[in-house]
């Protein structure tokens, strides 16, 4: 019974980001790898640890599986996005007055396209209940502080999801929605990951999903491995904030940290609400000293799982370290 239903699961979270066609040919199916543009957020650091800003496109090189890739797009923290012209050089991404769609050429500025989609995922389970007015109060200073040009949604989760607050840049309009969540019920942690996902995936653009959780899970039916493949197909850096401490749940902090790790993004645990609001402090910087490039990927027969690496080519920059997902997984399709 478990069995079967861990089978169904893991087969509806493939279809989020697959489709299978069934060829005639030899009577066996047949797939066919259908691969969309690529979107990678990456951070550059020293040895110390500090942001390396004013980094340019011809600084990097995207590897495929050892392909080169060349890359359509550059952006720096929250700035517009910019096109990367075959010489090298760069120049405004534009969008046409009667046009619902951006488009590469020089008509008009697509403001629309600087800043980032937020999406907050906050526990209010029965798990959340002591720490749960500090913990809003953490996450409404965090939307207080965010660019005007980010955009955000605010989710809330026990046992089913909640949009509290659909994808806004009405930061004001967010936090109302934040304020309006009640704690209480068990907690569908990873059920509730999976379907904040799947809106994300939908947005164009730069996104990130930032989960504030107290970490146990006692009410979800998918794995979270299953939640870290999808986000890591899709391009979606997961940021997790558990109020626990590591040593008492040894289990959902590996797992909050296997995440955040192979999505790019970053676990905290931060048990008082002093270490929350560094927490997301810490987040917000990462947020605005990161790079965002895209990329249609280069002819590559690999259907499986592609890994990506980025390198900086000047001589100065082999000390600099790049935090970004390992790769994803193309998605079989027409």
């Amino acid at each position: 019974m478990i069995l079967s239903q861990r089978l169904k699961l893991t087969a509806f979270v493939a279809a989020l980001s697959a489709a299978l066609l069934i060829g005639q040919e030899g009577q066996r199916p047949v797939f066919r790898v259908k691969v969309d543009m690529v979107v990678l957020t990456f951070t550059v650091t020293d040895n110390r640890g500090r942001y390396i800003n004013g980094l340019k496109p011809g600084d990097f090189k995207i590897l495929e599986d050892g392909i080169a890739q060349r890359v359509a797009t550059f952006a720096e923290g929250s700035r517009p996005a910019v096109q990367v012209l075959p010489d090298g050089g760069t120049r405004p991404i534009v969008v046409e007055e009667d046009a619902t769609v951006p488009r590469l050429g020089p008509q008009r500025p697509a403001d629309a396209l600087a800043g980032t989609n937020v999406f907050v995922l906050f526990d209010t389970s029965n798990y959340m209940y002591r720490g749960f007015v500090y913990a809003s109060d953490a996450i409404a200073d965090f939307l207080r502080g965010l660019d005007s040009g980010d955009s955000v949604a605010v989710y809330t989760f026990s046992r089913n999801l909640s949009r509290a607050a659909l994808l806004t840049q009405d930061h004001g309009a967010a936090i109302l929605g934040l304020r309006k969540a009640v704690a209480g019920d068990d907690s569908a942690l990873y059920n509730a990951m999976l379907l904040s996902l799947r809106d994300a995936a939908k947005v164009p653009g730069r996104k990130v999903l930032i989960v504030f959780s107290n970490g146990p899970d006692n009410a979800s039916m998918i794995a979270p491995d299953d939640v870290r493949a999808v986000a890591e197909d899709e391009g979606i850096p997961i940021y997790v904030i558990s109020t626990n401490e590591v040593s008492k749940d040894s289990i959902s902090s590996a797992v909050f940290q296997r995440i955040s790790n192979r999505t790019g993004g970053k676990a905290y645990f931060a048990r008082t609400w002093q270490k929350q609001i560094e927490a997301f402090e810490s987040i917000r910087e990462d947020l605005g000293n990161s790079y965002t490039v895209t990329y249609y990927p280069a002819p590559n027969p690999n259907e499986g799982f592609r890994r990506i690496s980025v390198e900086i080519t000047s001589d100065v920059a082999k000390r600099y370290r790049v935090r970004a997902r390992p790769g994803y997984r193309p998605r079989p399709g027409s």
